[in-house]
Protein backbone atom coordinates (compact mmCIF):
# COMPACT_ATOMS: atom_id res chain seq x y z
CA UNK A 1 0.00 0.00 0.00
CA UNK A 2 0.94 3.29 -1.31
CA UNK A 3 0.83 5.49 1.80
CA UNK A 4 1.38 9.55 0.93
CA UNK A 5 3.86 11.69 2.78
CA UNK A 6 2.36 13.00 6.03
CA UNK A 7 4.27 13.84 8.67
CA UNK A 8 3.93 12.12 12.34
CA UNK A 9 0.65 13.77 14.05
CA UNK A 10 2.58 17.12 15.97
CA UNK A 11 5.25 17.04 13.30
CA UNK A 12 4.64 20.07 10.99
CA UNK A 13 6.11 19.28 7.31
CA UNK A 14 7.94 21.59 5.56
CA UNK A 15 7.20 24.24 3.35
CA UNK A 16 9.40 24.85 0.22
CA UNK A 17 9.96 28.79 0.10
CA UNK A 18 10.21 28.95 -3.82
CA UNK A 19 7.20 29.42 -6.13
CA UNK A 20 5.44 26.52 -8.21
CA UNK A 21 7.08 27.24 -10.97
CA UNK A 22 10.57 27.64 -10.23
CA UNK A 23 9.80 23.95 -7.85
CA UNK A 24 8.86 22.58 -10.91
CA UNK A 25 11.99 23.56 -12.74
CA UNK A 26 13.81 22.12 -9.98
CA UNK A 27 12.27 18.67 -9.63
CA UNK A 28 12.80 18.27 -13.63
CA UNK A 29 16.47 19.67 -13.65
CA UNK A 30 17.51 17.38 -10.72
CA UNK A 31 15.40 14.65 -11.77
CA UNK A 32 17.36 14.82 -15.38
CA UNK A 33 20.75 14.81 -13.18
CA UNK A 34 19.89 11.75 -11.22
CA UNK A 35 18.31 9.57 -14.14
CA UNK A 36 21.73 10.52 -15.94
CA UNK A 37 23.95 9.63 -13.14
CA UNK A 38 22.09 6.24 -12.74
CA UNK A 39 22.74 5.14 -15.98
CA UNK A 40 26.27 6.89 -16.38
CA UNK A 41 29.58 6.02 -14.78
CA UNK A 42 28.79 8.47 -11.93
CA UNK A 43 25.92 6.63 -10.45
CA UNK A 44 26.81 3.81 -7.87
CA UNK A 45 24.63 1.47 -8.92
CA UNK A 46 23.10 1.13 -11.94
CA UNK A 47 18.98 1.85 -12.48
CA UNK A 48 17.97 -1.05 -14.64
CA UNK A 49 16.50 -0.11 -18.11
CA UNK A 50 13.47 -1.73 -17.27
CA UNK A 51 12.37 0.29 -14.05
CA UNK A 52 13.23 4.01 -15.91
CA UNK A 53 9.63 4.89 -17.24
CA UNK A 54 8.13 4.15 -13.79
CA UNK A 55 11.07 5.13 -11.60
CA UNK A 56 11.20 8.32 -13.28
CA UNK A 57 6.99 9.34 -13.15
CA UNK A 58 7.30 8.03 -9.39
CA UNK A 59 9.97 10.65 -8.48
CA UNK A 60 8.46 13.10 -10.36
CA UNK A 61 5.33 12.35 -8.84
CA UNK A 62 6.65 12.00 -5.23
CA UNK A 63 9.60 14.00 -5.02
CA UNK A 64 8.32 17.06 -3.31
CA UNK A 65 6.63 15.55 -0.78
CA UNK A 66 9.32 13.07 0.40
CA UNK A 67 11.89 15.95 0.18
CA UNK A 68 9.58 16.98 3.08
CA UNK A 69 10.18 14.17 5.13
CA UNK A 70 13.41 14.02 4.61
CA UNK A 71 13.47 17.27 7.67
CA UNK A 72 10.34 15.85 9.79
CA UNK A 73 11.33 12.29 9.51
CA UNK A 74 14.77 12.43 10.46
CA UNK A 75 14.20 10.86 14.24
CA UNK A 76 12.71 8.07 12.81
CA UNK A 77 15.50 7.47 10.07
CA UNK A 78 18.09 7.59 12.65
CA UNK A 79 16.11 5.21 14.82
CA UNK A 80 15.12 2.83 12.15
CA UNK A 81 19.20 3.01 11.11
CA UNK A 82 20.61 1.98 14.87
CA UNK A 83 17.78 -1.14 14.62
CA UNK A 84 18.64 -2.72 11.29
CA UNK A 85 22.33 -2.11 11.79
CA UNK A 86 22.08 -4.11 14.88
CA UNK A 87 20.30 -7.05 12.60
CA UNK A 88 22.88 -6.67 9.78
CA UNK A 89 20.17 -5.41 7.73
CA UNK A 90 21.30 -2.31 5.04
CA UNK A 91 19.93 0.50 6.76
CA UNK A 92 18.50 1.47 3.19
CA UNK A 93 15.79 -0.84 3.75
CA UNK A 94 13.92 1.69 6.21
CA UNK A 95 12.92 3.17 3.11
CA UNK A 96 10.52 0.24 2.65
CA UNK A 97 8.71 1.91 5.71
CA UNK A 98 8.32 5.17 3.73
CA UNK A 99 6.39 3.50 0.89
CA UNK A 100 4.30 0.98 3.32
CA UNK A 101 2.64 4.17 5.73
CA UNK A 102 4.70 7.58 4.87
CA UNK A 103 6.07 6.25 8.32
CA UNK A 104 3.38 7.36 10.23
CA UNK A 105 2.78 4.53 12.91
CA UNK A 106 -1.19 4.86 13.07
CA UNK A 107 -0.67 4.00 9.53
CA UNK A 108 -4.17 1.93 8.77
CA UNK A 109 -4.11 -0.13 5.77
CA UNK A 110 -8.04 -1.55 4.57
CA UNK A 111 -6.64 -5.23 4.96
CA UNK A 112 -5.84 -4.68 8.87
CA UNK A 113 -1.97 -3.72 8.14
CA UNK A 114 -1.08 -1.21 10.71
CA UNK A 115 2.15 0.27 11.98
CA UNK A 116 5.05 2.48 10.29
CA UNK A 117 5.95 -1.23 8.70
CA UNK A 118 2.27 -1.90 7.76
CA UNK A 119 2.28 -5.30 9.72
CA UNK A 120 -1.16 -7.81 9.92
CA UNK A 121 -1.61 -9.56 13.48
CA UNK A 122 -0.52 -12.68 12.51
CA UNK A 123 2.85 -11.62 10.38
CA UNK A 124 3.40 -9.47 13.94
CA UNK A 125 3.06 -12.00 16.20
CA UNK A 126 4.91 -14.49 14.18
CA UNK A 127 7.75 -12.00 14.77
CA UNK A 128 7.51 -11.35 18.44
CA UNK A 129 4.94 -7.98 18.57
CA UNK A 130 2.15 -7.99 21.06
CA UNK A 131 -1.23 -7.41 19.69
CA UNK A 132 -4.36 -6.76 21.60
CA UNK A 133 -6.95 -4.43 21.89
CA UNK A 134 -4.96 -2.43 24.81
CA UNK A 135 -1.61 -2.60 23.26
CA UNK A 136 -0.76 -3.15 19.39
CA UNK A 137 3.43 -2.99 19.37
CA UNK A 138 2.63 -3.01 15.77
CA UNK A 139 2.42 0.90 16.61
CA UNK A 140 5.86 1.18 18.22
CA UNK A 141 8.68 2.26 16.27
CA UNK A 142 11.54 0.43 18.15
CA UNK A 143 9.41 -2.74 17.94
CA UNK A 144 8.12 -2.88 14.88
CA UNK A 145 11.64 -2.48 13.44
CA UNK A 146 13.35 -4.64 15.08
CA UNK A 147 10.21 -6.96 14.09
CA UNK A 148 10.77 -6.18 10.52
CA UNK A 149 14.31 -6.66 10.62
CA UNK A 150 13.96 -9.90 11.53
CA UNK A 151 11.40 -10.91 9.18
CA UNK A 152 13.39 -8.64 6.15
CA UNK A 153 16.86 -11.22 7.57
CA UNK A 154 14.27 -14.20 7.15
CA UNK A 155 13.23 -13.53 3.48
CA UNK A 156 17.04 -12.79 2.45
CA UNK A 157 18.26 -15.74 3.88
CA UNK A 158 15.85 -17.24 1.47
CA UNK A 159 16.09 -15.29 -1.52
CA UNK A 160 19.72 -13.48 -1.01
CA UNK A 161 18.26 -10.93 -3.17
CA UNK A 162 16.97 -7.87 -1.86
CA UNK A 163 14.38 -6.82 -4.85
CA UNK A 164 13.15 -10.28 -3.95
CA UNK A 165 12.70 -9.62 -0.46
CA UNK A 166 10.58 -6.63 -0.84
CA UNK A 167 8.72 -8.39 -3.21
CA UNK A 168 7.62 -10.98 -0.63
CA UNK A 169 7.54 -8.16 2.07
CA UNK A 170 4.33 -7.14 0.02
CA UNK A 171 2.97 -9.64 -1.56
CA UNK A 172 3.92 -13.15 0.66
CA UNK A 173 6.67 -15.75 -0.04
CA UNK A 174 4.15 -17.81 -1.62
CA UNK A 175 3.48 -15.27 -4.64
CA UNK A 176 7.47 -14.65 -4.71
CA UNK A 177 8.03 -18.62 -4.99
CA UNK A 178 4.82 -18.85 -7.40
CA UNK A 179 6.77 -16.16 -9.68
CA UNK A 180 9.74 -17.99 -10.06
CA UNK A 181 8.22 -21.47 -10.43
CA UNK A 182 6.33 -19.18 -13.92
CA UNK A 183 9.83 -17.61 -14.92
CA UNK A 184 11.27 -21.26 -15.44
CA UNK A 185 13.30 -21.57 -12.17
CA UNK A 186 14.70 -17.84 -12.95
CA UNK A 187 15.48 -15.50 -9.49
CA UNK A 188 16.00 -12.18 -11.26
CA UNK A 189 13.43 -9.96 -10.68
CA UNK A 190 12.92 -8.69 -14.04
CA UNK A 191 12.12 -11.40 -15.57
CA UNK A 192 9.99 -12.97 -12.95
CA UNK A 193 8.09 -9.49 -12.33
CA UNK A 194 5.33 -10.28 -14.40
CA UNK A 195 4.46 -13.01 -12.70
CA UNK A 196 3.92 -11.16 -9.63
CA UNK A 197 0.61 -9.82 -8.34
CA UNK A 198 0.97 -6.26 -10.27
CA UNK A 199 0.98 -4.55 -6.39
CA UNK A 200 3.97 -6.57 -5.49
CA UNK A 201 5.39 -5.75 -9.17
CA UNK A 202 5.07 -1.83 -8.60
CA UNK A 203 6.15 -2.13 -4.54
CA UNK A 204 9.40 -2.88 -5.73
CA UNK A 205 9.82 -0.08 -8.14
CA UNK A 206 8.61 2.31 -5.59
CA UNK A 207 11.44 1.04 -3.22
CA UNK A 208 13.46 1.83 -6.25
CA UNK A 209 12.23 5.46 -6.94
CA UNK A 210 11.99 6.47 -2.93
CA UNK A 211 15.84 5.43 -2.38
CA UNK A 212 16.67 7.26 -5.75
CA UNK A 213 14.46 10.20 -4.12
CA UNK A 214 16.40 10.27 -0.39
CA UNK A 215 19.87 9.12 -1.55
CA UNK A 216 20.56 10.74 -5.12
CA UNK A 217 21.64 7.52 -6.18
CA UNK A 218 20.92 3.58 -6.12
CA UNK A 219 22.62 0.60 -4.01
CA UNK A 220 23.15 -2.67 -3.19
CA UNK A 221 19.29 -2.64 -2.26
CA UNK A 222 18.02 -1.47 -5.69
CA UNK A 223 19.49 -4.04 -7.63
CA UNK A 224 18.87 -7.80 -8.28
CA UNK A 225 21.88 -10.57 -6.80
CA UNK A 226 23.73 -10.87 -10.00
CA UNK A 227 23.60 -6.63 -10.63
CA UNK A 228 25.13 -6.82 -6.79
CA UNK A 229 27.62 -8.96 -7.75
CA UNK A 230 28.70 -6.86 -10.39
CA UNK A 231 28.74 -3.82 -8.05
CA UNK A 232 30.81 -5.41 -5.85
CA UNK A 233 33.52 -6.88 -8.33
CA UNK A 234 33.50 -3.49 -9.70
CA UNK A 235 34.37 -1.95 -6.46
CA UNK A 236 37.24 -4.77 -5.41
CA UNK A 237 38.84 -3.96 -8.92
CA UNK A 238 39.53 -0.41 -7.89
CA UNK A 239 42.49 -2.37 -6.46
CA UNK A 240 45.47 -1.91 -8.63
CA UNK A 241 47.90 -4.29 -9.72
CA UNK A 242 49.95 -3.02 -6.73
CA UNK A 243 48.02 -3.31 -4.58
CA UNK A 244 46.61 -6.38 -4.92
CA UNK A 245 50.13 -7.86 -4.63
CA UNK A 246 50.80 -6.43 -1.65
CA UNK A 247 47.63 -7.85 0.03
CA UNK A 248 46.52 -10.82 0.97
CA UNK A 249 42.76 -12.36 2.30
CA UNK A 250 42.14 -14.25 5.53
CA UNK A 251 38.78 -16.30 6.12
CA UNK A 252 36.80 -14.52 9.78
CA UNK A 253 33.58 -16.14 10.96
CA UNK A 254 32.08 -13.91 13.37
CA UNK A 255 30.41 -11.25 14.16
CA UNK A 256 33.28 -9.02 13.48
CA UNK A 257 32.42 -4.92 12.98
CA UNK A 258 34.32 -2.79 10.49
CA UNK A 259 34.69 0.01 12.93
CA UNK A 260 36.57 -1.81 15.73
CA UNK A 261 38.66 -3.91 13.15
CA UNK A 262 39.80 -0.24 11.78
CA UNK A 263 40.43 0.96 15.17
CA UNK A 264 43.39 -1.81 14.95
CA UNK A 265 44.62 -1.37 12.06
CA UNK A 266 44.75 1.92 11.36
CA UNK A 267 43.26 2.09 8.21
CA UNK A 268 40.38 4.78 6.83
CA UNK A 269 36.71 3.38 5.99
CA UNK A 270 37.27 4.63 2.44
CA UNK A 271 40.23 2.22 2.03
CA UNK A 272 38.92 -0.74 3.82
CA UNK A 273 35.76 -0.29 1.72
CA UNK A 274 37.65 -0.65 -1.30
CA UNK A 275 39.57 -3.67 0.02
CA UNK A 276 36.17 -5.31 1.93
CA UNK A 277 33.27 -3.80 -0.10
CA UNK A 278 29.68 -4.38 1.63
CA UNK A 279 31.56 -5.76 4.63
CA UNK A 280 29.34 -5.48 7.52
CA UNK A 281 26.30 -6.00 5.57
CA UNK A 282 28.09 -9.94 4.71
CA UNK A 283 29.11 -10.81 7.66
CA UNK A 284 25.76 -10.38 9.76
CA UNK A 285 24.15 -12.08 7.37
CA UNK A 286 25.81 -14.83 6.42
CA UNK A 287 28.33 -15.12 9.34
CA UNK A 288 31.84 -14.90 7.23
CA UNK A 289 34.05 -12.87 5.21
CA UNK A 290 37.27 -13.30 3.10
CA UNK A 291 38.81 -10.42 4.30
CA UNK A 292 40.84 -8.41 2.24
CA UNK A 293 44.08 -6.38 3.61
CA UNK A 294 47.88 -5.19 3.15
CA UNK A 295 49.91 -7.62 4.46
CA UNK A 296 51.20 -5.52 7.49
CA UNK A 297 48.11 -4.68 8.11
CA UNK A 298 46.34 -7.96 7.96
CA UNK A 299 49.46 -9.02 10.70
CA UNK A 300 47.57 -6.61 13.23
CA UNK A 301 44.27 -8.10 12.41
CA UNK A 302 45.49 -11.79 12.82
CA UNK A 303 47.09 -11.23 16.19
CA UNK A 304 44.31 -8.71 17.66
CA UNK A 305 41.74 -11.35 16.36
CA UNK A 306 40.15 -12.48 19.04
CA UNK A 307 39.88 -8.49 20.82
CA UNK A 308 38.32 -7.52 18.00
CA UNK A 309 36.05 -9.89 17.62
CA UNK A 310 35.00 -9.21 21.54
CA UNK A 311 35.02 -5.99 21.27
CA UNK A 312 32.97 -6.14 18.00
CA UNK A 313 30.73 -8.02 20.16
CA UNK A 314 30.23 -5.47 22.80
CA UNK A 315 29.62 -2.99 20.32
CA UNK A 316 26.84 -4.64 18.27
CA UNK A 317 25.54 -5.34 21.72
CA UNK A 318 25.57 -1.82 22.93
CA UNK A 319 24.06 -0.63 19.74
Amino acid sequence: MMASAIPQSGLPAVTLNVNQKDTTIDLKSGLQHMLKEAMGDGGTAKLNPMAISFVENYIAKNKKGFESMKDWGRPYFNLMDQVLSQHGVPKEMKYLAVIESGLRADALSRTGALGPWNFMPATAQLYGLKVSRYNDERMDYIKSTHAAAKMLTDLYSKYGDWLLVIAAYNGGAGNVDRAIRKAKGSRDFWTLQYFLPAESMNHVKKFIGTHYIFEGEGGITTVTKNEMNDLLLNRASQLNEEEMNHSTTFSITGRFHSAVILKYIELTKIEFDRYNPNFDNDIALNGKYELRLPKEKMNVFINKRYQILEESMQLILGQ
